[in-house]
């Protein structure tokens, strides 16, 4: 008897953008049905090598076969006929078309060139109703949906068009708990339906939880393939960055400064949007604060309404002691010492895409850099090279456009200009979304070197253990509401998640000083 041909066989894939080389002479087989991770640091090549199997990216040299038979690559629509869907990180969702139109696109159901409505919208309500997404109406506008829903219909586009091999690319990197729980039942189900799928991620809880084996990629080479339990956690990371890492977390010192008359930051009674109502809270200079909640608690209104982009229905925001107004980001800017933002999107919120890495950094501070109305581009370039090296931006940031560089280096550039612009409060809205753990780390040091630095950090994560580990305090957000809050020595991940799943909602307002 001879055994079934893997699901995805790929030998010796190269591909070189200019002088970066992305896949290395790359040679994989996944077996069918199989859950397979693919990990490795952000500019690893795991995006070109999902472009390459989705048709996108052309290779320089190689061959990848599905179930034996060779696949054409450089085409889409070859991908699409061979069974291959991908759901990618950076969503292919088109803001101004409706859930239906996106589900369906470019396939709509059509009689003598004409768009049956009716009927797609019952198809695009069967599919949503069989993935167990009740909650989401095909009518809805893209633009108007949050992005963990953004991200669901994404999912939800990739498996209605009935994949043989199913590409996840970053799926939980925005999802609540509850919706990684609903992608683990589905990868479940189309396992059991024969399906193969390549999960894409950062995170080696859910690698572990979903995958039965994986493959780590580093500098565009295949280091090594592997059974899920044939490898510790430590054993991954030197895998993926070529070193033993240590602690993961820095040391969690208190950086507080003493006897500072007011907080670097305070909010009173703040409600704002449909669900930010009457939070108050206070943070001091060198503090890492905590925001946790599960989606959609109002922690975005919250982040939001601090850094001017919506406005507020009641309440009043002080810097250094000071009222101030914010009716838009440029008043948070230019707010004395300064309020900035990472947004939880970088690429739609956080970046000019187009522009080059400097021109992204220096674009808040260019007034300061300019003189009679003419930018000092040697005072750019100075600037903005120094606050990429410390950050470890690759130089060809100067002049590369950012949307050439992984998500991992976008993320870095999209922080780098609030250092140029040297922001003493920070808001940082789940700032590791997406990135390896070589990064993360590099974050969390950063994270607690600006603390170190006097600045204060307003910090959100979907990840509850980093809020357990880089913050000083946690408040927590249900309904909201800030219901709680938790000091250093109270931090632990199941205290947070019993408030944040309203476990006690006696509600906290105001944080100890």
């Amino acid at each position: 008897m001879t055994s079934a041909p893997p699901a995805i066989e790929i030998e010796g894939l190269s591909k070189r953008f200019d002088a970066t080389v992305a896949l290395e002479d790359v040679s994989v087989s996944i077996g069918q049905a199989e859950v397979r991770a693919l990990i490795g640091e952000n500019g690893a090549g795991k995006s070109t090598l999902v472009k390459v199997l989705s048709g996108l990216v052309r290779p320089d040299h190689g061959t990848v076969r599905m179930l034996g038979k060779p696949v054409p690559l450089g085409r889409p629509r070859a991908a699409y006929q061979a069974g291959i869907h991908t759901a990618f990180q950076e969503l292919t969702l088109i803001g101004d078309l409706t859930v239906t139109q996106n589900l369906l696109l470019p396939y709509e159901p059509t009689v003598l060139g004409q768009l049956r409505k009716r009927h797609a919208r019952r198809v695009a309500e069967e599919l949503l109703t069989s993935l167990g997404l009740h909650d989401i109406r095909p009518d809805s506008l893209i633009s108007d949906l949050d992005l963990p829903t953004r991200q669901k219909i994404e999912i939800a586009k990739a498996i209605g068009r009935k994949p043989r091999v199913l590409l996840l690319d970053e799926p939980t990197s925005t999802l609540s708990a509850a919706d990684v729980d609903w992608l683990g039942g589905l990868i479940a189900k189309l396992k059991a339906q024969d399906i193969t799928v390549v999960f894409i991620s950062h995170r080696m809880a859910e690698v572990r939880r979903f995958c039965e084996s994986l493959t780590v990629l580093r500098n565009g080479k295949h280091v090594g393939s592997y059974k899920i339990d044939e490898v510790s956690d430590a054993d991954v990371v030197r895998l993926i960055i070529g070193r033993s890492l240590g602690a993961i977390y820095p040391p969690r010192e208190n950086y507080r400064q003493g006897g500072v008359p007011a907080p670097a930051l305070k909010g009173e009674n703040l409600s704002a949007g449909h669900l930010l109502e009457g939070a108050s809270f206070e943070l001091w200079p060198g503090e890492v604060l905590g925001i946790a909640g599960l989606q959609g608690m109002g922690q975005l209104e919250l982040f939001e309404a601090l850094f001017g982009a919506i406005g507020l229905k009641s309440g009043k925001v002080e810097l250094d002691g000071r009222p101030v107004t914010l009716t838009s980001p440029a008043d948070a800017v230019g707010a004395g010492v300064g309020i900035s933002l990472v947004p939880e999107d970088r690429k739609s919120e956080g970046l000019f895409l187009k522009l080059s890495g400097k021109d992204n950094a220096s674009l808040p501070v260019i007034h300061r850099l300019s003189r009679l109305g003419l930018v000092d581009r040697t005072a750019e370039r100075k600037a903005v090279d120094k606050v990429f090296a410390r950050l470890q931006v690759h130089p060809r940031a100067l002049y590369k456009p950012a949307s050439s560089f992984s998500g991992g280096n976008q993320q870095k550039i999209a922080i780098a200009k609030w250092l140029l612009a040297d922001s003493k409060v920070l808001l940082m809205f789940d700032p590791t979304r997406g990135v390896d753990v070589g990064t993360k780390h590099e974050l969390y040091v950063l994270i607690r070197e600006l603390a170190s630095q006097g600045h204060g950090v307003l910090f959100y994560s979907t990840e509850v253990p980093e809020l357990v580990n880089l913050c000083d305090r946690v408040l927590v957000m249900y309904r909201g509401r800030l219901v709680a809050e938790l000091k250093a020595d109270q931090l632990s991940e199941e205290s947070i998640m019993t408030y944040a799943l309203g476990a006690d909602g006696r509600g906290v307002q105001q944080a100890a000083s």
